[in-house]
């Protein structure tokens, strides 16, 4: 039976942040914004809004041309919260949580109204990018942070947000109570189409658990009226699923199959990929249920290849599990073994995972727990010292009234003592001069010592000083060597490198051009000729055995001509996949040392089916691309990205190198190449590049009817 799943309405949060963009810009008489801030957030307004009308390529570049020239701190975290809301559209869970944790990092204290919107909204993508990962512990603590803080600030629109992300998790966590509640009170926030939409899904997704299939029909197919009229893709691909779900419970098979098929066309159309999963899936257990193993098998193994894409580690154990009960309905103990295997070591990543982040909280919390019993011997400690100085001071008060009373009792014995002291008198002074005299004395000798010592002071500075000088010369010196060594080695590195590189380029263009110069020969001269001669026969008739027997030898010949030259073109391109082409080319890269490398096209059968010609150039344009980030950028990573959308192959390339300034750096031969090249094929390239920052290359190249082969 199919596992049901859990919906989330991306466009309430992306409104919700213009909201709070557009509070940003009130301030104080003293504090008014410039016209370029207020430029500014028009803009990143403007970026907002395309992306809530799925003018995604339109809002990214924007996004990224701020980071790129923007000085305002605004600005910058406004930038970064879009890149994340766009990544998590496409649930690219990594890039997206990145670009949270930096805007949340420029704005590191909610102390007021405006950064607990973007805490908000930050807690949200946190919660939901978990949500995604299988972590619900993580996505559950996120989203109460999230209710806590809109709460402080009476932020009614994110309280909601908050609230209906929490009553997922509890559903997903199988507190359907609890989940029902929420969801009830996110019925009765009018302001948000969006959120009402998710909770009549999610009520309808509950009740369908609970077995009540006639309540959950109800909200269903009230909420698929409400959206019929709407752009709600995401949801229109949620309510075909689940009313799939619905009809697969009951035993209607062939509907649930019709509505299955419904939600994976629009969730492939509009890349919706996690509900095109859960569907593929559903389809596929209504298979194996019906005993077509090979078919069920050719489903979930395409599904699993999205969900490794994706990272959905939820999905790939589900996955691995339905293959493992496959292999051993067919008697495939092998495969059996193996996708169990599989599947226990995504389990125990997923148990890992949230396992270490209860650790992090508990260690925290020791050492929280550590430094509040320092602080409390600390308090101990400081009361017996208060106390200690109060018994000293009681201590001396006594003592000086016992003084007091011994210098009462001490003034007669000074009356009889002063006749004795006049009589010594005379015997003391006598002894001081005596004293004087070895005092002169010992104070010379005192004098003298010193005048030595500070003699020998004086000439051992300036030796310690010279000394020092000339080990830390030595030291200069060794550096100096070592750091002439190392750039030796890698002017070394690198020319051997260019050399690989110019021999490889070299032997590819030289063997691509011995095809093309055949064919063309083989074609133009050859295949010419046989044709005139053919034209030339055609008049005569006064033989017409012989003629016709000429005519159909020729004909054969240049039959045998033209596929000839048709054949040479180079023979990657036309005996292999053009995608597996490029897989592959990143593999062999991945061979160079400290270098990461991926790579994924979407659609691939479509990307696959572009004519061998164009395929060619477009090979040729991510070598010149390759082989730039190899000889100057000194990047550990690279990421290639083949998009086909509306008539248009978007080529999308990005290294972690050192980047460079592309407003002032001069067009070098490899840009040049790409250049001329695009041009042939009407194409346009954006670099964007800071220094320490990396380089991101888009090429966009439009197709027609005509770039792809006709089967």
């Amino acid at each position: 039976m199919p596992q049901m799943f859990k919906s989330i309405i991306f466009l309430s949060f992306l409104s919700f942040f213009c909201i709070s963009n557009a509070q940003n810009s009130k301030k104080t008489p003293s504090q008014k914004s410039t016209p370029l801030e207020l430029q500014e957030k028009r803009v990143v307004s403007d970026a907002f809004n395309l992306l809530n009308k799925n003018e995604d390529k339109k809002a990214y570049k924007t996004a990224h041309r701020l980071l790129k020239e923007s000085r305002i701190k605004a600005s910058l975290t406004n930038s970064n919260l879009l890149l994340a809301f766009y990544f998590n559209k496409r649930s690219q869970i990594d890039s997206s949580l990145f670009y949270t944790q930096k805007a949340m990092r420029l704005n590191p204290i909610a102390n007021d109204s405006l950064t607990c919107r973007l805490y908000s909204l930050g807690y949200n993508l946190l919660a939901i990018n978990n949500k995604k990962r299988g972590l619900l512990g993580e996505s559950k603590k996120w989203h109460i942070k999230g209710i806590d803080i809109s709460q402080k600030f009476n932020e009614t629109d994110l309280y909601y947000t908050h609230v209906h992300g929490l009553a997922l998790t509890y559903s997903d966590l199988g507190d359907y109570n609890n989940a029902l509640k929420l969801f009830q009170q996110c019925l009765d926030y009018k302001q948000s189409r969006e959120i009402m939409i998710g909770s009549y899904i999610n009520i309808g997704d509950i009740y369908s658990i609970l077995k009540e299939y006639e309540k959950s029909n109800w909200y269903l197919y009230k909420v698929k009226a409400l959206c019929e009229k709407g752009s709600d893709f995401q949801a229109k691909a949620v309510i075909a699923y689940n009313l799939g779900a619905n009809y697969q419970y009951q035993n209607k098979i062939e509907e649930a199959i019709s509505l299955y098929n419904e939600a994976i066309e629009i969730a492939d159309k509009n890349e919706l990929p996690q509900i095109a999963i859960n569907a593929r899936l559903s389809v596929g257990n209504i298979l194996l249920e019906r005993k077509k193993t090979e078919e069920a098998k050719d489903i979930f193994s395409s599904a699993l290849n999205d969900a490794i894409k994706l990272g959905y580690l939820t999905e790939q154990g589900n996955i691995y599990d339905n293959l493992q009960e496959i292999s051993l309905m067919q008697n495939d103990y092998k495969d059996a073994y193996f996708y169990a295997g599989k599947s226990v070591k995504i389990k125990d990543s997923i148990a890992h995972l949230q396992k270490e982040k209860e650790i992090n909280e508990l260690e925290v919390k020791f050492k929280t727990w550590q430094k509040e019993k320092e602080i409390s011997l600390l308090q101990i400690e400081n009361k017996a010292n208060v106390l200690e100085l109060k018994n000293k001071e009681e201590a001396l008060q006594f003592f000086n009234l016992q003084e007091e009373i011994n210098q009462k009792a001490n003034e007669n014995k000074i009356l009889s003592l002063n006749n004795i002291s006049q009589k010594k008198a005379s015997e003391i002074v006598s002894l001081k001069k005596d004293q004087l005299l070895k005092t002169a004395e010992i104070n010379w000798q005192k004098q003298t010592k010193n005048i030595t010592f500070i003699s020998f002071v004086v000439f051992l500075i300036p030796i310690i000083g010279l000394l020092f000088l000339y080990y830390q010369r030595l030291k200069t010196q060794r550096l100096l060597n070592l750091s002439e060594k190392e750039i030796s080695e890698q002017k070394i590195i690198s020319l051997v490198k260019d050399q690989e590189l110019k021999l490889i380029k070299a032997s590819i263009k030289g063997q691509d051009k011995a095809r093309a110069k055949i064919a063309q020969e083989l074609h133009d001269s050859i295949g010419g000729n046989l044709a005139a001669i053919k034209l030339q026969l055609n008049s005569i008739a006064s033989k017409p055995d012989i003629v016709h027997s000429i005519r159909e030898q020729l004909e054969e010949t240049y039959q045998q001509v033209r596929d000839l030259s048709h054949n040479l073109i180079p023979e990657k391109f036309s005996q292999n996949k053009f995608s597996s082409l490029l897989e592959e080319y990143q593999k062999s890269l991945a061979e160079i040392d400290h270098l990461k490398t991926s790579f994924t096209a979407y659609p691939r059968q479509k990307i696959d089916s572009i004519t061998e010609s164009l395929q060619m150039e477009i090979y040729k344009i991510i070598q010149e691309l390759v082989t730039n980030t190899l000889k100057h950028a000194k990047a550990t990573t690279i990421d290639l990205q083949l998009n086909y959308v509306e008539d248009n192959l978007n080529i999308l390339f990005e290294d972690n190198g050192i980047g460079f300034d592309s407003q002032k750096k001069e067009e070098g031969i490899g840009f040049k190449n790409i250049n001329s090249r695009l041009y042939s094929v009407s194409g346009s390239m954006e670099i964007d590049s800071m220094i320490n920052r990396g380089t991101i290359i888009n090429i966009d190249i439009p197709l027609n009817e005509f770039h792809f082969k006709t089967e």
